[in-house]
């Protein structure tokens, strides 16, 4: 295990967060959670787009200036990823000066290393304020762009400084063809190539007439393209250009929505390979969060309110709900009746039922201190699914990891119901009774473990009930496999997932 710098996208600072930008934040800190445990040293990055048309839109309609609103946005922003337990190392605001430095470095070393690359032309077409992007034919039906259907296209014609993307079409698919350069889901990857294969146009990476940006070099009247400006904000926190940014470039994984492919996979590399730098080893792009079928926007008017969701059943609910019923592959739908099925059926009468049975027989039959028990049937299904649970979160199937965890929830409680401890301690069955009573403290060690990355709080709670000190950590990864139960003092908390009242 080594190094694993781990980026989100940064987000726009037009309004508040939303379900779809907590999938994608709650996704990547539980990769984040998952990588520690396993031994990683994680570098986990998110933070705000703030270079936008709609940052100046947004702060005329509220009467304050761009940065004030900014500094409003990205505040709000932060408490509710914290509200959500993210633990990323660093947050980064693409208003702040060393990301400025970083920009026109790497324009700097593309003028150096290829400075054919870079030219003065016009162009014209339809934008979008939305994307906050040139759209090509493509992209556009019935006039509208295909992300945000609700805007009107503005059609601009302007002087820029261009980008030549062309000249890097065919090294981009023999990288992406070949998997130097990975880009995950496969059908992400798909569309990926098509796009190459198509052929590229050259992009404009300035606006003029347009305050609110990053000066463009020794050009007046010139800012640059919120797009070129904002991915670069990934090696921007590695702090280059000064020397060490290279203990953390290349970035191990950017994890952004299926949105944003065409900037992440084909534009993003193209700039690094022009300044002769590293790409970043791979790139995921999850689905979207739809509420009856449409994805959820702000600008649309389709977002489920985020404070709502959380406050429904609590935040680890909301983490479980997310990555196990949308999942980070495909779009899913949220709906108020099915978080409220998933919790009764998946985490109060699943889990919750578990931990609670498991320790209160603990409690009764032996005190609360687990006696001793060699293997049962119980460890080898735990194993099982450990295995199943590693494969998936290592692919980045999520869902699969919290699929192979719940599979585990149901066989152990089924093997209370097989097992009957109720009828052993009756009948005096001491030694058959410690079997069972030990196998379940180390299958509710395995499960803390297992959910940890997506209930880090819930799972804590199990882990503390359990008689165990700290926090949940690489070294509890390495015990699965030979830790001994025997003599944990237990204790029954509270109800992991009470039940609520009507809603």
């Amino acid at each position: 295990m080594g190094k694993f710098y781990l980026t989100t996208a940064i987000d726009y600072s037009n309004g508040d967060p939303h379900l779809g930008h907590a999938l994608e934040k709650i996704g990547a800190d539980c990769i984040a959670r998952y990588r520690r445990m396993r031994g990683d040293q994680v570098h986990f990055l998110m933070g705000m787009d703030e270079h936008a048309q709609s940052v100046i839109q947004a702060a005329e309609e509220n009467g304050v200036s761009p940065q004030e609103w900014v500094n409003q946005m990205a505040d709000r922003f932060a408490r509710f990823w914290s509200r959500l337990e993210c633990t990323n190392d660093d947050w980064i605001r693409t208003t702040e000066p060393r990301h400025a430095t970083a920009v026109h470095e790497l324009l700097a070393r593309i003028s150096a290393h290829n400075p054919e690359d870079l030219y003065l032309g016009t162009y014209e077409g339809l934008y979008c304020t939305g994307c906050e992007e040139f759209k090509q034919d493509n992209q556009i039906e019935d006039g509208h762009c295909l992300e945000h259907p609700t805007l009107s296209l503005a059609p601009t014609r302007e002087e820029n400084h261009f980008f030549r993307l062309t000249r890097y079409r065919d090294r981009l698919l023999e990288l992406v063809t070949s998997g130097d350069f990975k880009v995950g889901p496969s059908i992400r990857r798909n569309e990926v190539l098509r796009l190459l294969e198509d052929g590229l146009q050259d992009v404009s990476i300035s606006r003029s007439r347009f305050p609110w940006g990053i000066p463009y070099p020794d050009s007046s009247g010139h800012t640059i393209y919120v797009w070129f400006d904002a991915v670069i904000n990934y090696l921007t926190a590695t702090g280059f250009p000064k020397d060490g940014y290279e203990d953390l470039w290349p970035a191990d994984l950017h994890v952004i929505g299926k949105g944003i492919t065409r900037f992440h996979c084909i534009m993003w590399p193209a700039m690094l390979l022009a300044a002769n730098l590293p790409l970043p080893r791979a790139v995921w792009a999850h689905g979207y969060v739809q509420w009856e079928g449409t994805k959820m926007s702000k600008t649309a008017g389709t977002a489920v309110d985020l404070n709502g969701a959380i406050e429904r059943h609590g935040v680890d609910p909301l983490r479980y709900f997310l990555l196990r019923e949308i999942g980070f592959e495909q779009d899913g739908n949220f709906g108020w009746e099915r978080f409220d099925e998933r919790y009764t059926a998946d985490l109060a009468d699943g889990l919750g039922n578990l931990v609670a049975r498991s320790l209160a027989m603990i409690a009764k039959y032996r005190d609360g201190v687990v006696p001793e028990g060699t293997a049962t049937e119980l460890d080898r299904v735990g194993s099982a699914a450990t295995r199943t649970y590693t494969d998936a979160m290592d692919a980045i199937d999520l869902r699969g990891g919290l699929s192979a965890a719940w599979s585990l929830v149901s066989s152990a409680n089924q093997y209370i119901v097989q097992s009957e401890p109720w009828s052993l301690a009756k009948a005096g069955k001491t030694e058959e009774l410690d079997q069972v009573l030990s196998a379940l403290a180390r299958c509710l060690f395995r499960l803390a473990v297992m959910t940890s990355p997506v209930m880090p709080s819930k799972a804590q709670e199990i882990w503390n009930a359990l008689g165990h000190k700290g926090a949940i950590s690489a070294g509890s990864w390495e015990a699965l496999e030979n830790q001994s139960s025997e003599g944990w003092q237990t204790i029954r908390p509270p109800i992991l997932f009470p039940k609520p009242g009507p809603m």
